[in-house]
């Protein structure tokens, strides 16, 4: 079991449990484990942030580990977190890492690294790097002696900026359409994270008129009040301005969220059932499927099923989401969040291509964005959360699972409960979803209750 890497890599408050001297140990142990099967002459990782005031601290000593190994680092600076991805495969760098935390508050930071192929590394290889920032009784070994050699002279890396790596992902992020946005009022908010220059450039450049909000990253402002975690500032602006559109993202820009005129959310389900129909009708879309997690809206499966499509689950994150989009050759796939993959373009959510997917779609058909959205019914959802005593208890109780399958046939196979515990907590999270509003919240109420008794 993963210690320290989480679904999205390493992730902690930056300074306390993620310290400088873990970023260091890690650069060393990712660059080790990921280049050792490699016989180029000179290796080199991609490093890149977000405009998290730890981000400087945490990145200069993740590439003097790096460089500690041996491998030579290209800093691409403050790029979103898809960038680096795509920048590890264009630049034929043997890996990449992104120092960020995503959609977490400012006082976090985080480490994820990627393959050279630009893709997630599988648990396997997260276990190896693992194995070497951890003592056999499983604590954190920070000391100097580890197992990675320690080269010298000549055979330092080295580290050197990358100028044009902004411009080289543009330039890519606008060939995966054909679009002119000429006319166009767009309005983006950038969650003061690492999208704010190339979000709005990236439009400008395909003719939009655009409207920047939370594009002033001051180090301490990432997620606060604003992006896709927080959308209410950016929903009313989108009217204030009289945008034809609104996008949001979160800090490191692998999500995105619409907003149509009249300043409502169009979330990351929605995006998928609109792009997925859009290509399932121009026999684009692979087996005419798309891969969502368990947390999706019934909604997305309902729209896809009228046009004789369908939605694979997995369990929630978007890795897994990956996973089952690689195995089953997927092209489509995503959360409600609005982490969204389009695997033809890009090797994990990129809240700009999703965004430009989207707008494609929309000149395509000559369609608003409201009108499409609308055609996708949103089923209730009903969310809730026990405390438990043992949560390690709930796989075998069998009054749990005969009060489940009594209460989900209430919903007469229009609608669905979904229970698990939680990965973090003691706590057994309940999900009830169909039309009746009324209904899913008596089931949910009915399951509480049971769990409540049995594991309270």
């Amino acid at each position: 079991m993963s210690q320290l890497f989480g679904t999205d890599g390493i992730r902690d408050i930056a300074n306390g449990g993620l310290s400088p001297l873990l970023a260091f140990k890690s650069g060393r142990a990712g660059a080790y484990v990921l280049t050792k099967e490699s016989n180029k002459d000179r290796l080199k990782i991609v490093v890149g942030r977000d405009t998290r005031i730890s981000g400087t601290m945490l990145q200069h000593a993740l590439t003097a580990g790096i460089c500690s190994a041996g491998v030579d680092v290209l800093d691409v600076g403050i790029m979103p977190t898809p960038a680096i991805a795509y920048l590890t495969r264009s630049l034929g760098a043997d890996a990449g890492v992104v120092v960020s935390a995503s959609h977490n508050p400012v006082e976090y930071n985080g480490i994820k690294f990627f393959s050279g192929d630009g893709f997630k590394l599988p648990d396997e290889v997260e276990e190896e790097i693992e194995q070497l920032l951890l003592h056999p009784d499983g604590s954190l070994n920070l000391s100097a002696d580890d197992e990675i050699p320690s080269p010298t002279g000549a055979r330092v890396g080295r580290a050197a900026p990358v100028p044009n790596a902004e411009d080289l992902y543009i330039e890519f992020v606008k060939s995966t359409v054909n679009l002119d946005l000429s006319g166009l009022r767009i309005l983006v908010d950038c969650a003061n994270g690492s999208a704010f220059r190339t979000t709005p450039r990236t439009l400008r450049e395909l003719g939009a008129d655009v409207i920047e909000i939370n594009c002033n990253p001051d180090g301490l402002n990432i997620n606060v009040n604003c992006g896709s975690t927080h959308p209410e500032a950016a929903c009313r602006a989108v009217v204030e301005h009289g945008a034809d559109f609104g996008f949001t993202h979160d800090g490191d820009a692998d999500r995105v969220l619409a907003i149509d005129r009249k300043g409502r959310i169009v979330d990351g389900d929605k995006i998928m059932a609109i792009c997925g129909i859009h290509m399932m009708k121009a026999g684009r879309l692979a087996h005419n499927t798309v891969v969502a997690t368990v947390y999706s809206n019934l909604g997305l499966s309902s729209a896809l099923a009228r046009y004789g499509g369908k939605v694979i689950m997995t369990k929630a994150g978007d890795r897994y989401v990956l996973e089952e989009m690689i195995r089953g050759r997927y092209i489509l796939g995503g959360e409600q969040s609005g982490h969204i993959i389009f695997l033809e373009h890009s090797t994990t959510g990129d809240g700009l291509i999703a965004a430009l997917q989207l707008l494609s779609v929309l000149k395509s058909t000559g369609a608003t964005l409201e009108e499409l959205a609308s055609e996708i019914e949103t089923y209730p959802q009903v969310l809730k959360a026990v405390r438990v005593a043992n949560k390690g208890l709930y796989e075998g109780n069998r009054r749990i699972q005969e009060a489940i399958a009594e209460q989900e046939a209430r919903l007469c196979g229009d609608g669905r409960v979904f229970v698990r515990p939680s990965g973090t907590e003691p706590v057994i999270r309940v999900m009830v979803e169909g039309r009746d509003p009324d209904l899913i919240e008596d089931i949910a109420k009915r399951l509480c209750d049971v769990i409540a008794e049995e594991l309270g």
